[in-house]
């Protein structure tokens, strides 16, 4: 099963007499063609000056397919939710979450930590899967502003909470190992849904959390 670029593949099961309603999450590479994949890394080497058919480089096409492939495909999921029997109406949050992705602009590794958290409704959600919703947006070809984006569009969406928000802070090889080089740099992006980001209040309070040391 593969997914837009833009949005997880999602199938939700009927659970009509249930507490628990999971969510199937599955993405893929879309149309990945291995052998495809293995020859544009030998004519890029070719491209670089290099010999692919020197014995150090003859297995590099390969691996670097399989890199990419591994990188670009998260592990399916069940998002499951569950009634909030407790009518929990404070802030959940789950911080320095590790997440790694690849920069669609130079196909260049960035990584850092995401602060995931919501204001729960009629529903909660397993805190492992807030770092799953995050794998799912991460493992594909990415720009910051848009990941994180898509974790708080994803969790509005399909917990219906009354407020979400989302900090990614990352650093861009993109940006330390070329170009500026500015090596340690780290880049802040932030989301925020509903009262999250309608009350002052509450936005500060997520905020101050996320920020707490």
């Amino acid at each position: 099963m593969t997914a837009s670029p833009d949005s997880a593949d999602l199938t939700e099961f009927d659970a009509p007499d249930s507490s628990v309603q999971p969510l199937r999450m599955v993405t893929g590479v879309p149309g990945f063609d291995r052998g495809e994949a293995e020859n544009a890394v030998r004519a890029l080497l070719r491209a670089l000056g290099q010999d692919p058919d020197l014995e150090h480089l003859q297995q590099t096409p390969r691996r670097v397919a399989d890199a990419y492939a591994e990188l670009l495909t998260p592990e399916p999921f069940n998002l499951t939710t569950f009634a909030n029997d407790e009518g929990y109406d404070e802030l959940v949050l789950a911080r320095d979450i590790p997440f790694q992705s690849l920069c669609e602009h130079h196909l260049l590794p960035f990584h850092g930590v995401a602060h995931v958290g919501y204001l729960p409704g009629e529903r909660i959600v397993g805190l492992s899967k807030l770092a799953r919703v995050l794998e799912q947006f991460a493992r594909r070809l990415q720009v910051q502003e848009r990941l994180t984006q898509q974790v708080a569009d994803c969790l509005d969406s399909h917990l219906r909470p009354t407020g979400v928000g989302v900090v990614i802070e990352a650093e861009h090889q993109c940006m330390s190992l070329r170009g500026v080089r500015a090596h340690g740099s780290r880049t802040v992006t932030s989301a925020l849904h509903g009262h999250l980001r309608q009350d002052p209040a509450a936005r500060q309070e997520f905020f101050a959390l996320v920020h707490r040391r």
